[in-house]
């Protein structure tokens, strides 16, 4: 895991990791007491004021892990502030630092106009509580004394979703605003933001030997390295108990087969039209872009056409979802579609998993394909653009048309707010919040360019089949008995 922050994520993994291991032994709700003793043994504190509140720390952790908030509250929110981590950070935005010389001027004071800043014996003082973040007083005072210290995670938040509670210090998050996109959980060097887990009841239905498929994101392949390919991936899911493995890459197909057809009817009307497979973009449009609703396109993600298809040939499947993605948990969780992944594991916590069954991932010949180069490519910036416009080219649509493709949350405002005001000039959106598209997950395994490097050394490797040809592969497969729309 490429992150800021360690020292709190290898915590975090070594929780997730015993957690999995008692489920998997059977004796997990005996147990789950003592895991913050376990793992805070003391008698003296390593990372915090005192054993006591590690322990806390700890606690609320394990509820994380279960899919629980990590207080009492009714929080639907997947990502969640966990409060007895959350500490040290400023509360203001703008802190008077030892530079200032109390100077008679008093320019800052003078600047401000909220009344926040007093002058007090060795130095001035601004209240938060009064404090409206302009920063007028730090361009006005000449000895530069006055810093501006963004938290984290606030700074990370690409809908200015985070706020401090001035009374406590903690941070909260504001869920009209949050978009789950998980930015925020590595940027917080006290490891303060989690998001909720399903270790829990995937390791339940392994142990009780129902039927759960592993359903792969096109973003896995390279993460691991050149060596690493599918067939690696299949193999170890199998001996951590796992039923089998299929690559959602194949559901990206689908995907680009279904969206081309709506992008071919929204051309001929018109219509621009925005993708849906990446749900932070969509939580983006839901929550600060409401009217531009009826511009998403229908097509479920590829998550939810592989996860339908699985059930349509057995309604008692189990399945679980693994990629780089944070948000994809708030889709299963919380976007209703019929049909969608049961449970959702990002690479941290698939990780968790194996290491649990002592399943180390093993190079392998790269000789099984299931989606074809165009849906591996759907995890890229670009990649679903790319795909769509083939479709539309084998449908023998109009692929003369522009697309604005969004790489990051910036870009992806920026276009919204052209397409809210009539302004944009491109046909269709391709809405991607991490950067360089699924790849760039908060909860990447690797860098976005080195996984670049094996991904298109993996992908090189594959048969270079089409859409179509792929498309034609899995016709064996009743498309009639699942819907491709919400």
């Amino acid at each position: 895991m490429v992150t800021n922050d360690a020292t709190a994520l290898k915590i975090k993994h070594e929780l997730l990791y015993r957690v999995a291991k008692l489920c998997f032994e059977g004796i997990y709700e005996e147990q789950k007491e003592m895991l913050p003793y376990v793992m805070i043994p003391g008698p003296q504190a390593k990372f915090r004021c005192c054993i006591y509140k590690e322990r806390e720390v700890m606690r609320q952790r394990v509820n994380l892990a279960e899919g629980k908030n990590p207080v009492p509250t009714d929080s639907k929110n997947i990502v969640q502030v966990i409060p007895a981590a959350c500490e040290g950070c400023p509360i203001t935005r703008f802190v008077v630092t030892d530079n200032c010389q109390k100077c008679m001027g008093k320019a800052c004071y003078n600047s401000c106009n909220f009344g926040a800043i007093t002058i007090g014996k060795r130095r001035a003082y601004i209240d938060p509580a009064q404090c409206k973040e302009c920063g007028k007083c730090a361009q006005a005072c000449p000895y530069n004394a006055i810093a501006e210290l963004i938290r984290p995670c606030r700074k990370s938040c690409p809908v200015d979703a985070l706020s401090v509670d001035l009374e406590t210090g903690i941070a909260v998050i504001d869920e009209s605003k949050c978009i789950q996109c998980g930015a925020c959980i590595h940027s917080c060097p006290f490891g303060a933001i989690g998001s909720k887990t399903a270790i829990v009841p995937i390791v339940d239905a392994i142990r009780n030997g129902k039927k759960v498929i592993a359903m792969v994101a096109p973003a896995l392949e390279g993460q691991f390295g050149p060596d690493i390919t599918m067939t690696s991936l299949r193999k170890a899911f199998k001996l951590a108990g796992f039923t089998d493995m299929i690559e959602v890459g194949l559901g990206a197909d689908l995907t680009a087969h279904y969206e081309a057809q709506e992008w071919a009817e929204a051309y001929k009307e018109g219509k621009k039209m925005t993708t849906s497979c990446c749900p932070a973009f969509v939580n983006m449009v839901n929550k600060h872009f409401p009217t531009l609703k009826d511009h998403v396109s229908t097509t479920i993600s590829p998550m939810a056409a592989i996860s339908r298809m699985l059930k349509a040939q057995d309604p008692d499947t189990i399945t679980v979802f693994v990629g780089p993605c944070v948000a994809k948990k708030s889709e299963a969780a919380n976007h209703g579609i019929e049909g969608n992944a049961d449970h959702v594991l990002t690479i941290g916590e698939t990780r968790a998993i194996f290491r649990a069954k002592d399943v180390v991932c093993q190079p392998e010949e790269n000789d099984t394909q299931e989606a074809s180069v165009f849906g591996k490519r759907f995890g890229n910036s670009g990649g679903v653009t790319a795909a769509v416009v083939q479709c539309l080219k084998d449908q023998g649509e109009n692929t003369d048309v522009k697309v604005q493709v969004c790489d990051g949350a910036a870009e992806c405002k920026k276009a919204l707010l052209l397409m809210k005001a009539g302004k944009l000039p491109a046909d269709f959106i391709e809405g991607m919040v991490c950067q360089g598209g699924c790849v760039g997950g908060p909860s990447k395994h690797d860098t976005v360019m080195a996984t670049k490097k094996s991904r298109d050394k993996l992908i090189g490797e594959a048969d270079g089949r089409g859409i179509k040809e792929n498309f034609e592969q899995i016709m064996n497969v009743d498309l009639d008995s699942f819907s491709m729309h919400r």
